[in-house]
């Protein structure tokens, strides 16, 4: 990859034609270092929020030596760019195939399950192997959270202590707990209380965890999101490790995703035409845009321009290259009103589930890569500022203002007078 000081270097020397993933390795090393100095555990990285390879190869390089995995091409990925690496299989339902490659070919131990269909087949595709690491996933309230993960995986409460005995049971090695607060959670507080349900669950099956897994979930900024401090949410987590009924040798490991990556790529694109105010982009919804689409979150945006531009901001929303209705950006994404033909928009905070969404629908979705040496547009880690702000919020801001007016009649007068 080419490196470049700023996007606006890269806009004048190659006026790219398709997006460009604008990538900050250091700032991901800010973030990895900030997890591993802060979290009392190990730290996983959740590899689906951005597989890319720069990505495995600069957390590996910054001592991050485990990955949460949820795929035998995610398996392969860190083997290729991590060796030696620890991983996990945290899916929770897997194929029979998938198992036996990741134990047999792959020297995979960790496996994720939240029903006993799921423990057969991890028993039965290693072949009754002892020296398994099971770990059973709770289901937990998401109501913290953006994005709630509560409805497709976890086992419920009446079901979980028999289902870590039996996990007790067929392991002589490790036995775990793990859990999803949901993606994007707001509320620090919400993992403690994850944690007291999951050891109610672990005192009424009469067994001890080898290992408590808080899961992911930690949060970046945009607009009109303006999470607490990360400390915040260590400072939950380790007060709930302590509360809980374990032993002094019970592991803590957690499986950060967006707040380790999310500061760490933009994504560059061009305004392909204007209508209104409609910008027609050469990326969206079946590219690296999914979420602003499918939960219409507002990702901040910058005019990248070699030239002036207006000091006038107008809401704009988005539409995609392909030709689906759907891939429509509502925002508002607030730009300079003469945004127009052959500019470029860098898309910021786009690390997370930016381009690990590309598809090739309708002959769309190559991205090239470029690394650039400026801030990220918001950052958790004091890289920049960590609040996002738009015209319309800040308008709302200043509404919240209490004027008081002035008395009527004699007290008015004497008021003024003074």
């Amino acid at each position: 990859m080419h490196t470049y000081h700023e996007p606006l270097d890269l806009v004048r020397e190659r006026s790219p034609e398709r997006p460009v993933a604008l990538v900050r390795p250091d700032v991901l090393a800010v973030a990895a270092r900030w997890f591993q100095d802060n979290f009392k555990g190990d730290v996983l990285y959740a590899v689906k929020a951005n597989p890319s390879a720069w990505v495995i190869r600069a957390l590996h390089a910054q001592g991050v030596n485990a990955f949460d995995v949820a795929s035998v091409p995610e398996i392969e990925l860190v083997a290729e760019h991590a060796p030696g690496a620890r991983m996990a299989f945290m899916h929770p339902v897997k194929s029979r195939k998938a198992i036996s490659a990741a134990y047999f070919d792959h020297g995979v131990r960790t496996f994720s399950l939240d029903t006993h269909e799921e423990l057969a087949k991890i028993l039965d595709a290693t072949g009754g192997a002892k020296d398994l690491n099971l770990i059973v996933r709770l289901a937990v309230g998401n109501e913290g959270s953006m994005y709630a993960l509560s409805g497709k995986f976890g086992a419920e409460a009446h079901a979980a202590p028999a289902l870590l005995l039996a996990a007790r049971r067929a392991t002589q090695d490790l036995m775990g707990i793990s859990f999803h607060v949901g993606s994007q959670c707001m509320r620090p507080t919400a993992y403690q209380g994850a944690m007291s349900q999951a050891s109610r669950a672990l005192v009424r099956a009469g067994v001890f965890a080898d290992v408590v897994d808080v899961g992911g979930g930690f949060p970046s900024v945009y607009p009109g999101m303006i999470p607490p401090d990360l400390g915040d949410y260590m400072d939950s987590i380790h007060r709930g490790f302590a509360e809980m009924m374990v032993h002094e040798t019970t592991e803590l490991w957690c499986e950060p995703g967006r707040a380790l990556v999310a500061e760490a790529s933009s994504v560059l694109v061009r305004v392909e035409l204007k209508k209104g105010d409609a910008l027609y982009l050469n990326d969206g919804s079946y590219g690296s845009l999914f979420d602003a689409t499918h939960t219409k979150w507002p990702f901040p945006v910058k005019l990248v321009r070699d030239g002036e531009a207006s000091s006038e901001l107008k809401p704009f929303r988005f539409y995609g290259p392909t030709c689906d209705s759907i891939d429509h950006m509502p925002g508002p994404f607030w730009l300079p009103a003469d945004v127009d033909e052959g500019d470029y928009i860098e898309i910021g905070m786009l690390g997370a589930y930016g381009v690990a969404m590309n598809t090739r629908f309708n002959g769309f979705g190559d991205t090239d890569a470029a690394i650039v040496q400026d801030a990220p547009m918001a950052s958790m880690y004091g890289l920049a500022k960590r609040v996002i702000s738009t015209p319309k919020a800040d308008e709302e801001e200043s509404r919240k203002v209490v004027r008081f007016s002035r008395p009527k009649g004699k007290a008015g007068q004497r008021k003024r007078k003074r």
